[in-house]
Parts: structure tokens; C-alpha cells; sequence
């Protein structure tokens, strides 16, 4: 099998083990209502329980266990399930967070809905799709979910400020779905295009947004290169503020389909 593009490797995933990428990750922008009513619909079979891989602070994990049995919420950093234990839901009985790779941990299967939010890109592909193949239930999912905004005026001057200043110089864009898809890895059955949501942001938070992204950890860039990456970010949304704000239109991807394992 193809392997993976090299700037989706593990020496560049364990950058989000790094404390300075966690302490910013709660600036993202969020998933929508919509998306996570999505997500919902599709946890059709029982036990109602969901598998969230990848799951970081439990973005997602702590929005959805109030509707379900459990989730097993898995991620490779400490930090940021430490971090998730200690935001809104992060303690609630029906979630369980479980430390390590899932490639590796000890599961609990069938799950109804396995989901990924901004997080399948750094796993083993050939390893977790056939894994989570055997782990579904029979009429379960895998479901893909990203999170952005609408495009902004400032974004392609901004793509040029990251690529610049990025610790991960073997960056190269790709489609994820595509990637997996022509290894025979994943077979995608719907999408959706959540409708834009009104979200406001303080330009500062927003900068310290991009830092939970890979490649802009503070701990990898450096403080004299995170503090120039800084001034001029602000430099190029200070047009764009409003009482110091930007005023963004959120919008999310969900995909869903069936993993395929490989051997069959």
C-alpha cells in the first residue's frame, strides 16, 4: 500500500503533545449545533455508544455524551485528555477517556458511531480502518468532522504568513477523503456542508488559534519566531477588527461512509 505523505507522519502528530498547542486549543472555532445533531442521527444501533478517536479536549466527545451510553473517548496526548477532564462535561460518568494510540488501546466494542474530528490524518491508516471496521456495529458509521469559517479576506495572505513560519517544512496540500478512498480504505456514503454560523472572536484569541494548529506550536517555533509570527498576523487582521473583534461565519464538514479492511 501507498504510504502515508510525509507531512502527515508521527514526528509532526506529537506536536500536539506539546503543553504551549494545548493551553491555546480551546480557541478553535467550534463544531456546530448542526454538525453534532448530524452525528446524532446516526448512532441507530444498540448499545448507543461512540467511539471518538482522536478526541483531544473532547470538542466533540462532551457535546454528544449527554445523548448516548458511553464514549470512549481515546487520544495519544495526556495533556489534552487533562486538560478535557476539567472543561464542561469533561467528568460526566458516561464519558471515558482512555490514553494512548488507538492503534494500541484496549477497546470495548461494537460502537454504533466512530468518529474523527480533525484527527484521522495522523493515525495509521492501514492499521485504524480496518480496525474500526471490525469495531462497528452493523449499521454504524465512521464520521469525519472538520471544522473552519467561511473564506476571509485575509486567508490566502495568511496561508503564505503560516507556510512561512511553519515547523512542518514537508507540508503539501492533500484531500483526505480522496487519500483514503484510492487505497480502497474508506468507502464515503454522505456529506454535509453545515450552514455558516455568525461567530465572534477577539483578533487575539484568534491568533492564539493558530498556534493549537501543527506546525505552529509555540514550544517547536520558538518565542522569537512566534513573536514575530504574531505581530504580523495582527498587522494583517487589524483592517478587519471591530472593536477588536472578527466577525466569522463558522461552518463545519461532516463525512460519513465504512471503513473497508484492506485484506478483504
Amino acid at each position: 500500500m501507498e504510504p502515508k505523505p510525509d507531512h502527515l507522519g508521527l514526528k509532526y502528530a506529537e506536536q500536539f503533545k506539546d503543553a504551549s498547542l494545548v493551553e491555546v486549543y480551546h480557541y478553535r472555532r467550534p463544531y456546530t449545533d448542526e454538525a453534532i445533531g448530524k452525528l446524532l442521527t446516526m448512532v441507530t444501533d444498540l448499545p448507543r455508544t461512540i467511539l471518538d478517536v482522536g478526541c483531544g479536549t473532547g470538542d466533540l466527545a462532551r457535546r454528544l455524551v449527554n445523548q448516548v451510553e458511553i464514549i470512549d473517548a481515546v487520544d495519544f496526548s495526556q495533556l489534552m485528555i487533562d486538560k478535557g477532564k476539567t472543561l464542561p462535561g469533561g467528568d460526566h460518568p458516561h464519558l471515558n477517556w482512555i490514553y494512548g494510540r488507538v492503534e494500541e488501546v484496549k477497546l470495548k466494542p461494537p460502537y454504533a458511531l466512530i468518529i474523527a474530528g480533525e484527527s484521522l490524518h495522523w493515525m495509521e491508516w492501514d492499521i485504524v480502518l480496518p480496525l474500526f471496521h471490525r469495531l462497528l456495529t452493523p449499521h454504524g458509521y465512521l464520521a469525519l468532522v472538520a471544522r473552519g469559517t467561511e473564506h476571509n479576506p485575509w486567508d490566502d495572505e495568511l496561508q503564505a504568513l503560516i507556510q512561512r513560519y511553519s515547523t512542518n517544512t514537508e507540508y503539501v496540500p492533500y484531500e483526505l477523503i480522496g487519500e483514503l478512498e484510492q487505497r480502497h480504505l474508506f468507502q464515503s456514503h454522505g456529506v454535509l456542508h453545515t450552514h455558516p454560523a455568525p461567530y465572534m472572536q477577539f483578533g487575539v484569541e484568534y491568533v492564539q488559534s493558530l498556534h493549537s494548529m501543527n506546525g505552529l506550536s509555540r514550544d517547536r517555533m520558538g518565542v522569537e519566531s512566534a513573536n514575530a509570527f504574531d505581530v504580523e498576523v495582527m498587522e494583517l487582521l487589524s483592517p478587519f477588527l471591530q472593536n477588536d473583534r472578527l466577525h466569522l461565519s463558522v461552518v463545519n464538514t461532516v463525512v460519513w461512509g465504512l471503513p473497508q479492511d484492506s485484506l478483504t
